[in-house]
């Protein structure tokens, strides 16, 4: 009988509950083919060898839901692999993913805005052509799937529409934002920069618990000194510009 078929047929009676191979998979849910090369990528630790057969214990079992739990996350196999190597190495796994956590929650929570093209067309009146609909689409304010566009911010839109109605034209709001985008992404690899190499970079220093801790302080942190350096800004800019005009209006 071949190792194979041997190790498909069934369990081993006595004590902590062991499985042969085809039991594993079938608890797990998964192929045995796929277990088979999870133990080729060093994701699942090889089983106990009781002469020709394998015996597979509930850690493996529990190690290979774990993997599958991750999959669900989005995490890749060799994104699994280090993980699993942190929690070998005396690292709590729920602690490693609390990092993950924080660092991959999605900054943003703005409500996206979804309408035809003509209720679009309608918020701009003369401004919504192709060309502007394919610079949005490119810039990566809006998604059109058929007739339907979905604008990625409500209060963006709301404020589009402000400036536009203000007497802005549409494509110079649009360049206005393509300009700001590049200047927020900048920002945003400065923030990454300070937090990678003087908080995570210390890692091994100090304790992950305390890392997610740290990396949920340093998030509303991040974006007040956004906001109050715009704003600090947008005071300096108004009240230059109301002195340049004034100069203006006294020396006609």
């Amino acid at each position: 009988m071949s190792e194979e078929s041997a190790e498909d047929q069934g369990g081993t009676p006595g004590g902590d509950r062991e499985y042969r191979i085809g039991e594993l998979a079938q608890a797990a849910g998964v192929p045995v083919r796929t277990l088979r090369y999870y133990q080729e990528r060093k994701l699942l630790p090889p089983p106990r060898r009781a002469g020709r057969v394998g015996l597979y214990s509930e850690e493996h079992l529990a190690r290979l839901r774990m993997i599958g739990n991750l999959l669900e996350r989005g995490h890749t196999l060799e994104g699994i692999r280090e993980l699993l190597s942190a929690w070998e190495q005396g690292r709590d796994i729920g602690a490693v993913l609390g990092v993950e956590k924080a660092v991959t929650t999605p900054w943003s929570n703005e409500v996206p805005a979804t309408m035809t093209l003509d209720e679009l067309a309608e918020l701009f009146p003369g401004e919504v052509d192709p060309a502007a609909v394919e610079r949005a689409v490119a810039l990566g304010l809006i998604e059109v799937d058929g007739d339907r566009v979905t604008h990625w911010s409500r209060r963006q839109l709301d404020a589009t529409v402000t400036f536009v109605r203000a007497g802005v034209p549409l494509d110079e709001v649009l360049s206005a934002g393509q300009e700001l985008q590049r200047s927020m992404d900048d920002l945003a690899a400065m923030f990454v920069r300070l937090i990678a190499t003087h908080v995570v970079g210390r890692i091994d220093q100090q304790d992950l618990g305390d890392l997610t801790d740290t990396l949920a302080r340093l998030r509303p942190g991040a974006q007040v000194t956004v906001e109050a350096g715009f704003a600090r800004a947008m005071d300096r800019q108004v009240r230059a510009a109301i002195d340049e005009l004034l100069g203006r209006l006294t020396t006609q």
